[in-house]
């Protein structure tokens, strides 16, 4: 904490003219650090071979002075190590930091400018932090650059991947990685130096085979705090240890296999509590070409050349094997045989694939090919059904006793080369630790006039600055009351990643709150234009039960939320008793407002309900923690200037009740009369299925034009509760004729005839399955986006 005060005070410094920049040198190892306020993380330099540095963060427990046992989290120059002398991490007056070589060489930069007062921190998180000290706006964070390593509740996004590192020693970037492809699915690549191929999910599976999800657009993945790493795709994976705090991380290891590690209290050591590849001889390139993979679980994954092949590198398996022999080509094939390997398989790079052709007929094919140098053949006995595979290059080789097929290598007729049995273990992956010497011939350029005169003149200058922060630092002393508590606004603030408006801004924004444009359970919207003319809705809420440290702790969470269709926060105001958030503001205004206006057509209606379930599905299953919006209205649904939907007001239930919030029980009654779940009326469990239940019946009524609150006129009489419209629509269900569709006896009369008939059944069914009694029967919200999502191309 001391160390953060002191870079706050030296970057303070720096905002005075003719000041030098503050720096971090590297041959002050154990001085020049950045150590997280709880102390879980340190930045510095770090020593990562003989003479060779990176600007790195680390978990500071499992450090050792000078050693090579710290956890290493992030790497600004990973792939150009810095010199032992000379080198310095600074921050230029302009608000760029940068890193050089030898003090002469820019080898990593944020690329940066500012010219306000400016602060590097590292928070407790892990996340190194480049922001402006006045309004706590960020101008660089790691989390932004991740390299193999993600922490947790840091986002993996569209723009970002992981990388690996080369070995389990040797920093720099490897062969694999982790990313989102243009289909929106979280994906493994291998990236070698001749050849690049994808081997997770399985590459031959369409997405909804790999039980993938194509349907979003956030591209967001992360590991949570309990241990479970989700994706917008829709992967989960749950840590063997999940339900317990724990330090964890989630890394891209040099083998091409994800791994979740735990640090349990009391040890000094990281275990594996999850991993992605449950096979790791299925990862492509970790034996290298012309080599097979096999796996025994008792002794680890091991490597060997196929016959008549031997290592290229004796300590690197990745480059593979290369042939001891040259095969020749002629017309009558007889200078070749092929040596059979059982239970084989080499995954890609075939000459060509053929159905049903006999062993005889795949074994003339390849000598027939001077390009063929193996095929791979696969009889499936009891359907008489054969696969044939030429190859053409022998990469991603694994033997597993469960694959069906079978290797024949092409080897030269004369050879008396044989299948190795006794594989030879994987134990050569890594390179040497202490790495190799930098050659930096600049360092022992001549040594002349002009760097003298500068050395002397920064140390001169050195002196004057030490005197101004003694009396800084007499004079910030004095006054340390008022600095904690200014600290402690804009630490909050930078946390939560958008702008803290005072209150006064916001009255003048809103014409001393004039324009109402609604309200709610939680407070009063109005319409108001920043400094920066953009048209805001700011919600000033009802109550303030919370102290401002634990409103900025809510407003980080729901602020960090980033969906399409869930309206998006700009800023807050937490002062004295004052609480109101800044949402961007909606042209359209609600659902409410355009289902009485008639301004709806069938295809907005149908896109509506769509978005809102891919928002909701979000918030239940995606996001960083567990929110339920329990709040599902069409005065709670709000439309773009495209009538796209974006869900308000979720997670203001945690931010005005959040003592009333306890896993999944809730100690009142929330939500709108009408669209509320049974769960509340009979105090069952409260869990996701509520905010199902309101949106089954907001969709009815976007349908039908009629609100569960007027009731539906019948043979009866007029039925005021709420429940009624679906009792009505369901008995038009049942009752539904043959000739004419159900659908057209409860569909809104403004829509008349032009509407797409099946388009809006398969709307009303859903609704129905979501507003069953039964709450374990109703889907989740999910599984509604992907149902819809799938009908939505239909013509």
């Amino acid at each position: 904490m001391a160390s953060s005060i002191l870079f706050t005070l030296l970057l303070f410094i720096l905002s005075f003219p003719y000041s030098s920049s503050f720096s971090l040198s590297v041959e002050k190892l154990d001085e020049d650090v950045i150590v997280s306020p709880n102390g879980k993380f340190t930045a510095g330099f770090y020593p990562v071979g003989e003479n060779a540095y990176c600007f790195s963060i680390w978990f500071t427990q499992t450090y050792h002075k000078h050693g090579q046992n710290a956890t290493i989290v992030w790497m600004a120059n990973r792939d150009q190590p810095v010199n032992g002398k000379g080198s310095k991490l600074s921050l230029l007056k302009n608000g760029n930091l940068i890193l050089t070589d030898a003090g002469q060489f820019i080898v990593w930069t944020t690329n940066t400018d500012s010219s306000n007062p400016l602060e590097f921190l590292l928070y407790d998180t892990g996340n190194l932090v480049l922001q402006e000290q006045n309004n706590g706006f960020i101008l660089w964070q790691s989390f932004d650059y991740p390299t193999d390593t993600l922490l947790p509740d840091q986002h993996l996004t569209r723009y970002m991947k992981l990388v690996s590192s080369r070995s389990e020693s040797n920093y720099s970037s490897g062969f694999y990685k982790l990313f989102f492809d243009n289909d929106n699915v979280l994906r493994l690549l291998y990236d070698g130096p001749q050849v690049s191929s994808v081997y997770w999910p399985d590459p031959w599976l369409v997405s909804w085979e790999a039980g993938r999800s194509t349907y979003n657009s956030s591209r967001v993945a992360t590991l949570d705090l309990l241990g479970k790493f989700h994706s917008s795709d829709g992967f989960i994976l749950k840590t063997s240890d999940y339900g317990t705090v724990l330090q964890r991380r989630l890394t891209l290891d040099h083998d091409g296999n994800v791994r979740v590690y735990s640090l349990k209290h009391g040890r000094d050591y990281w275990s594996a509590s999850g991993q992605v590849k449950q096979q790791p001889c299925k990862i492509h390139g970790i034996c290298g070409p012309n080599s097979t993979c096999s796996n025994d679980p008792s002794t680890g994954r091991k490597c060997s050349c196929l016959p008549g092949y031997s290592r290229v590198n004796n300590q690197d398996w990745s480059q593979g094997c290369k042939p001891n022999f040259q095969l020749t080509c002629n017309n009558n094939n007889t200078e070749s045989r092929f040596q059979f390997i059982p239970h084989v398989e080499f995954y890609g790079f075939d000459l060509w694939y053929y159905d049903n052709y006999t062993f005889k007929q795949c074994r003339h094919l390849c000598l027939r090919m001077c390009e063929c140098i193996a095929f791979q053949f696969t009889r499936f006995e009891s359907q008489s059904f054969f696969k044939c595979y030429t190859k053409i290059q022998l990469l991603n080789g694994y033997h597993s006793p469960s694959f069906p097929g079978s290797l024949y290598l092409r080897l030269p007729k004369r050879s008396n080369f044989s299948y190795e049995k006794n594989p030879i273990k994987d134990n050569s992956l890594v390179c040497s630790r202490n790495g190799t010497k930098l050659e930096r011939p600049y360092l022992n350029d001549k040594e002349n006039g002009s760097v003298k005169f500068m050395l002397w003149f920064a140390s001169g200058l050195g002196g004057i600055e030490v005197v101004c922060i003694f009396l800084v630092w007499c004079f910030l002393i004095r006054n340390g009351k008022h600095l904690g508590a200014d600290t402690q606004g804009y630490v909050l603030a930078a946390a939560t990643g958008f702008r803290r408006f005072s209150y006064s801004e916001l009255k003048q924004a809103t014409k001393g709150f004039s324009q109402e444009i609604g309200r709610g359970a939680g407070g009063i919207v109005y319409k108001g234009v920043l400094s920066d003319n953009r048209v805001a809705a700011i919600k000033q809420l009802y109550e303030a039960n919370q102290g401002e440290s634990e409103f900025l702790a809510e407003v980080s969470i729901i602020g960090r939320l980033n969906h399409m269709n869930l309206i998006g926060m700009w800023g807050y105001c937490a002062e004295g008793k004052h609480r109101l958030l800044v949402y961007e503001y909606m042209e359209n205004g609600s659902l409410a407002e355009n289902i009485s206006s008639n301004s709806l057509d069938w295809g907005k209606r149908y896109s509506i309900a769509l978005g809102t379930a891919r928002g909701l599905a979000y918030l239940h299953e995606e996001c960083l923690e567990w929110i339920l919006h329990c709040d599902i209205k069409p005065q709670n649904i709000l439309l773009d200037s495209d009538f796209q939907p974006k869900v308000a007001d979720f997670g203001l239930s945690k931010l005005l009740h959040r003592n009333d919030l306890n896993n999944s029980s809730f100690s009142r009654i929330r939500g709108t009369r009408g669209y509320m779940a049974p769960e509340w009326v009979f105090n069952l469990p409260i869990t996701s299925k509520v905010d199902v239940y309101s949106y089954g019946i907001v969709v009815l009524e976007m349908i039908t034009g009629k609100s569960p609150m007027t009731g539906i006129q019948i043979a009866e009489g007029a039925e005021s509760h709420h429940e009624r419209l679906v009792t009505w629509v369901r008995e038009k269900m049942r009752k539904g004729s043959e000739v004419t569709s159900w659908v057209e006896e409860i569909i809104d009369p403004s829509l008349g005839s032009n509407y797409d008939i099946n388009k809006m059944e398969i709307l009303a069914t859903m609704a129905l399955e979501c507003v069953e009694e039964e709450r374990n029967v109703r889907p989740s919200m999910s599984q509604i986006a992907e149902r819809l999502q799938s009908h939505e191309q239909d013509s």
